[in-house]
């Protein structure tokens, strides 16, 4: 799993069962202090999320298959979750309400 943030929405024709009636976000990976942790990614939303959330995402096929109930299909990045706090060495480094 990884921590990313929402940075924007992907609208494509692709014409794929598993990804039909599924909203595509734009995310970048981030270390647990907020740092950029790798490139831009496109992930499946499963929780509602949008630009500006920070969300918790399964970056493994088999996992994302099991998340959204489809026993085949292209799936590597699925959203799993949003991110409340982040706690590191006792220090709480990140917080969503600012």
């Amino acid at each position: 799993m990884i921590l990313a943030d929402v940075i924007g929405t992907v609208v494509s024709p692709v014409q794929i069962p598993v990804l039909e009636g599924r909203k595509l976000l734009l995310l970048r990976p981030v270390s647990p202090t907020g740092e950029r942790d790798g490139q831009a990614r496109i992930g499946i939303d499963t929780v509602g999320a949008g630009p500006g959330d920070r969300v918790l995402v399964v970056q493994e096929g088999n996992s994302g298959r099991q998340v959204l109930g489809t026993p085949g299909g292209a799936v590597k990045t699925v959203i799993v979750g949003f991110v409340d706090e982040v706690e590191l060495g006792g220090e709480l480094v990140y917080d969503h309400t600012g």
